[in-house]
């Protein structure tokens, strides 16, 4: 497909209220964005180093400048999941013979990712949610998008690690992304099979999904000699539930993002230094010496790098509840 093509399909993505940014030509991966090791710390990275999730842009304007530019003409187009307001189900297909259930998913008749999620429908006694746009993949894949709930943020899910829900059945939510439909690849284009109104994520699929509560073994740490007001604490517990919850091959990523939103309130004087850093380490360990292949020196790197980070965009107590207008 040419520059033209590629134009149109981030503008249609755009239209349907999605934040999109740019792939490299004809791949799905890695974004063609620059990367934190090449941070030119200058524009829009000038206080910190900005991210494909946080540069994804909904603006048409802004994308035809991207997508008719030098450097960007011709990209495949990606689908920020998380600011897009979206749940996407991604079901695999098989990449050979070889690639057979695992334990617990050798069933009669369950042979891929569309097959693992109806028998999750039938066992949860819920149909299958087919209703909802639907784009097929260039390797036999297929994307099921949803409307992500407001009230809790849904992150990336693998397999049936953490919360996933089974063998070849991966969400894409906060940190994720997709190809969004009229990009290729070498093997194929991303297909709009289903252009039906984006449905909400079933309830009970929102409840499979969510994070599961802290437990005391993953709770940030409680310092007597420091309490912290009730909106920090809020914070302090919240990432490093995300910490605690993360998946083996998201680990650093997770560990840092949550690291930099503690930093801000580092930086801000909302939180003492070592409190962040016990608390992200206490939530951390499950990391250590697991599949993944993490070492405490890694762990610790981590933090302190995201922790600077955050420090140079401090962040202070939200607004009074008695003012209005604040956003």
């Amino acid at each position: 497909m040419n520059a033209t093509d590629m134009l149109a399909v981030a503008l249609d993505a755009v239209a349907r209220g999605w934040h999109v940014f740019p792939l490299r030509p004809n791949s799905k991966k890695p974004p063609a964005l620059h990367g934190e090791k090449d941070c030119p710390r200058s524009g829009i990275c000038a206080t910190t180093h900005q991210g494909w999730e946080q540069r994804a842009m909904n603006d048409p304007d802004q994308v035809r400048w991207f997508w008719t530019s030098r450097r960007y003409a011709g990209c495949n187009v990606g689908v920020a999941t998380g600011p897009s307001g979206l749940l996407v189900v991604d079901l695999d297909s098989v990449d050979s013979p070889a690639d057979v259930p695992t334990d617990g998913w050798k069933r009669v008749g369950v042979r891929d990712g569309h097959d693992v999620f109806a028998v999750i429908c039938e066992e949860a006694g819920q149909p299958v949610p087919w209703e909802t746009l639907t784009v097929d993949t260039p390797s036999g894949g297929r994307h099921l998008y949803f409307r992500a709930p407001r009230d809790v943020q849904l992150r990336n899910t693998q397999g049936a690690t953490g919360n996933g829900l089974g063998w070849k059945v991966d969400t894409r939510g906060w940190g994720g992304y997709v190809v969004a439909p009229g990009s290729t690849t070498p093997t194929g284009r991303y297909e709009l099979v289903e252009d039906l109104p984006v449905a909400d994520l079933p309830t009970w699929l929102v409840h499979r999904l969510s994070p599961k509560p802290v437990t005391a073994t993953t709770a940030a740490p409680q310092i007597a000699s420091q309490r912290l007001p009730a909106y920090v604490d809020a914070a302090v517990r919240g990432e490093c539930h995300y910490v605690a919850q993360a998946a083996p091959h998201e680990h650093n990523a997770v560990l840092y993002a949550a690291s930099g939103q503690l930093g801000q309130l580092v930086g801000g004087g909302m939180l003492p230094a070592f409190q962040a850093e016990q608390a992200l380490y206490a939530a951390a360990t499950h990391m250590i010496n697991g599949s993944c292949g993490c070492t405490e020196r890694e762990i610790r790197r981590v933090i302190e790098k995201g922790l600077r980070a955050g420090e140079q965009r401090p962040r202070t107590a939200p607004p009074n509840k008695t003012r209005r207008g604040a956003a």
